[in-house]
């Protein structure tokens, strides 16, 4: 699958577990992957990426921040699936959890 098509399945998902994806130019010294990734702005969780990462780059950050939350409840295709199993954590977040 083309990390295009990836990162469209992957930015729907989170936008059916009610988290915003946004694209903005990152000071990217200090963040630890460098691209962006899950923050919460005032209540509401959200995926920043840096506009200038590449689309690998992208479908990783994605990927990451909505492993990190319980997408059992959604329809993903198969691979959408494996791409999150892959960059599962240990904790699993749920929405109104801090």
């Amino acid at each position: 699958m083309k990390p295009e098509v990836l990162l469209e399945l992957l930015e729907n998902a989170a936008d059916q577990l009610g988290i915003r994806v946004s694209y903005e130019a990152l000071q990217t010294s200090g963040l630890p992957n460098g691209h962006g990734g899950l923050c919460r702005v005032k209540g509401q969780y959200r995926i920043i990426i840096d506009k200038r990462a590449t689309s690998e780059e992208r479908v990783i950050t994605v990927a990451t921040a909505v492993a990190s939350f319980d997408t059992s409840e959604l329809e993903l295709p198969p691979k959408v699936r494996e791409v999150l199993r892959t960059y599962e954590g240990t904790t699993k977040r749920h929405l109104g959890a801090a």
